[in-house]
C-alpha cells in the first residue's frame, strides 16, 4: 500500500508538472521596449516645444498636389526668461535640397521672421511671466515652381536670454 500511495503521489505530481509546463508553453508573450527621458529646464530661462517629440523626429512638409504647394510646419513652444527678453537667430540658412534643386525656407518664431542676425522674438514683459508661442517653417516657392524629387534639410535655431 505504501508503494501504491508513493506511486500515486509521484503520478499526481508528474501530471501537475506536465500540466503547468503545457500551460506555460501555450502562453503568448509580447514585449515592448522604449526609452524614457525628460529635460527639466531651469525656471529662469527655457525655450521648449510643447510636443517634446517634435525635435526628436524628422518633420515632413505635406505636399498638396491640387494647389502644388507645400504646407508649412507649425509647432508651439513654451518660452520664459525671468530676467528679460528672448532673441533668436538661425545658425545657418534653412533650405531643402535634393542634390540639384534647392527650396528656401522662411522661419518665423512668434511671428518674427528669423535670419542669421539676432532678432527679438519675445519682449521682456511676456518673457518674464512665460508665454506659449508658435514656430512656423514655410517653403518659399521657386520662381519656376517646385521640381519633383526627394528633398532634405536642417533648420537650426539659436535662442538667447537677453538681460536688460
Amino acid at each position: 500500500m505504501k508503494r501504491s500511495g508513493l506511486k500515486r503521489g509521484v503520478q499526481v505530481t508528474l501530471c501537475t508538472v506536465l500540466l503547468l509546463a503545457c500551460n506555460h508553453a501555450l502562453a503568448i508573450r509580447e514585449e515592448q521596449t522604449f526609452h524614457v527621458s525628460v529635460t527639466i529646464p531651469t525656471s529662469e530661462f527655457y525655450v521648449l516645444p510643447v510636443n517634446p517629440g517634435f525635435l526628436e523626429r524628422e518633420q515632413v512638409m505635406a505636399w498638396n498636389p491640387v494647389s502644388a504647394e507645400l504646407s508649412p510646419l507649425r509647432e508651439h513652444f513654451d518660452v520664459k526668461n525671468a530676467s528679460g527678453s528672448i532673441s533668436a537667430r538661425l545658425a545657418a540658412e534653412p533650405f531643402l535640397f535634393n542634390g540639384r534643386e534647392r527650396i528656401d525656407l522662411a522661419v518665423r518664431f512668434n511671428g518674427q521672421l528669423l535670419s542669421l542676425l539676432e532678432t527679438p522674438v519675445v519682449d521682456e514683459q511676456q518673457a518674464r511671466v512665460g508665454q506659449r508661442v508658435r514656430l512656423e517653417i514655410a517653403a518659399t516657392k521657386p520662381a519656376d515652381g517646385y521640381v519633383p524629387g526627394q528633398y532634405y534639410g536642417t533648420v537650426q535655431l539659436m535662442f538667447d536670454a537677453v538681460n536688460p
